[in-house]
């Protein structure tokens, strides 16, 4: 199938003019979210999606709109969170293109039925699972990963056959009205739509009654979701936020540690939500991980992070404003600590001497905020991580594989990552999401596709040997019990499982 008419050169041109001068775009209200909503179903039910080939040319369409529209991502971007250029290509567009670029790769296997183990009572009848699309999903974007959570489950939705309506966060404002201009002239106009909400205006809509909502966001906003969706029996995936614990054992190098740490914690200003939230740091490594740090900062952002062009800002006054009032009442800062309100800056800042009644390990931190507690052991630290709410994500450094296998097998988490920081999160071949409280559902890659499909039993029997099959029919009789049983025991034997015919 085909897919949306190529816009005529005038009204390409003036779309483009608009996103580089920063024309506000409309907010879209109820009567239009009921519209286009009505517009996906029925796309979706003439079976617009349904075909490989229809697939296959929307995933090279949200590829095509990444290449050709990088600057402008960037430049959204920097307006939004004042992110690097680095930054949002290689943590932002690239993540999505190789989601992308795996789905194309993979979607025919993907597509195929999958044939499962037979029985004796089905040895002669095809047993498979097929995937078949859920419908009409809603994505909701987080504003700390503005394009990489909107285009990464659309990726998955895309490739499971569903139409989509995505609600990208009103915090990245620029991200999210470069998504609602250019979505159109790439993707299918009846299949795919952008839709700009305020948050508070998300479980009205999701109460619309879509097929699924894939939401990442904080854990506030996560629960009202899933009230909103639980109203309407609407399944949900849910990627929250929550306090990654990160355990620096006395085994390891601490140099590189120091590195990859402050790399996770500062990057886009600290602002997400799989960065390393707290450090458990042995005592007796304790001062040369603060120096090392410092270090750190000083090689990434230089003697003054304010004019680095490497260092971002945080998204808006808020979140600004809540998170240097949990500084200012939380521990003694060892690195960085200065804030500019006009700039929206927070410094690369390290605490220590942090308590765990200290207001900031009570609450999650989206900022460049990283507090630093002691431990003695890693008992003392499993113990520690153990009794909190289960994280989004754990981190362990060490050179002991004893201690990475305790922490990875005696903790839970949704992920888990050893001697580096987030890089299980942006692997397509490994599924991520949350545990607990930190969510449910996953997704990248394979997993993508499954969450935004129904895998159906499907087992094609025909009507031979009903020579066999009578007995499970009444009126009952012990013989045909008896040889039911005697059938289910050879099945068992054989098989690891019993089956009655």
């Amino acid at each position: 199938m085909n897919g949306p008419p190529s816009p005529s050169p005038a009204r390409w041109f003036q779309a483009l003019r608009r996103t580089r001068l920063g024309e506000p775009c409309l907010k879209t209200y109820g009567l239009e979210c009921v519209e286009l909503l009505r517009r996906a179903r029925v796309a979706f039910q003439a079976g617009r999606t349904l075909k490989e080939n229809f697939r296959m040319t929307q995933l090279e369409a949200v590829l095509r709109m990444l290449e050709e529209h990088e600057c402008d991502f960037v430049d959204a971007l920097g307006r939004d969170l004042h992110k690097p250029r680095f930054e949002t290509v290689v943590s932002e567009l690239i993540l999505v293109k190789n989601e992308a670029l795996h789905a194309i790769n993979n979607l025919k296997k993907w597509m195929q039925p999958q044939h499962v183990e037979r029985n004796l009572s089905t040895s002669l009848d095809e047993c498979v699972v097929i995937s078949e699309p859920l419908g009409v999903v809603f994505i909701v974007g987080t504003w700390c990963s503005p394009v990489q959570m909107c285009l990464v489950p659309l990726v998955g939705a895309i490739a499971a056959g569903n139409c989509a309506i995505i609600g990208p966060s009103e915090c990245a404002a620029h991200t999210a009205e470069l998504l609602h201009r250019l979505t159109p002239f790439y993707l299918d106009n009846e299949c795919f739509h952008v839709i700009l909400l305020g948050t508070n205006d998300l479980p009205e809509v999701v109460e619309l009654k879509f097929d699924h909502v894939f939401f990442t966001g904080n854990r506030e906003e996560g629960s009202r979701i899933a009230q909103a969706a639980a109203r309407t029996l609407t399944p949900v995936t849910l990627i929250l936020g929550g306090k990654n614990p990160c355990y620096v054992d006395q085994h390891c190098d601490i140099a590189t540690t120091a590195q990859r740490i402050a790399w996770a914690r500062f990057q886009n200003a600290g602002q997400s939500l799989v960065a390393p939230d707290y450090i458990l740091c042995h005592a007796d490594v304790k001062a040369r991980l603060v120096q090392a740090l410092k270090c750190c900062v000083m090689q990434f952002y230089g003697s003054d992070p304010q004019e680095s062009r490497s260092f971002g800002r945080m998204v808006n006054l808020e979140i600004f404003n809540r998170l240097r009032d949990t500084l200012w009442r939380s521990g003694k800062v060892a690195v960085g600590g200065q804030v500019i309100e006009a700039e929206k800056y927070i410094a690369p800042t390290v605490l220590t001497e942090v308590s765990e009644s200290d207001p900031i390990m009570q609450q999650e931190i989206f900022g460049p905020v990283l507090p630093l507690l002691t431990v003695n052991d890693v008992d003392e630290a499993i113990a520690f991580i153990s009794k909190q709410e289960k994280p989004l994500c754990v981190y362990a450094y060490s050179s002991n594989s004893k201690v990475i296998s305790r922490l990875m097998s005696e903790t839970s988490s949704g992920s888990f990552c050893s001697n580096d920081c987030i890089l299980q999160s942006l692997t397509v071949a490994l599924p991520f999401g949350g545990v607990g409280a930190t969510g449910m559902g996953s997704f990248h890659g394979r997993y993508s596709f499954d969450t935004f499909s129904h895998r159906k039993s499907c087992l094609l029997r025909g009507t031979r040997f009903e020579c066999v099959t009578y007995l499970r029919y009444p009126p009952y009789e012990d013989r045909n019990l008896s040889l039911m049983t005697w059938a289910s025991t050879l099945s068992q034997k054989s098989q690891g499982w019993c089956q009655i015919l």
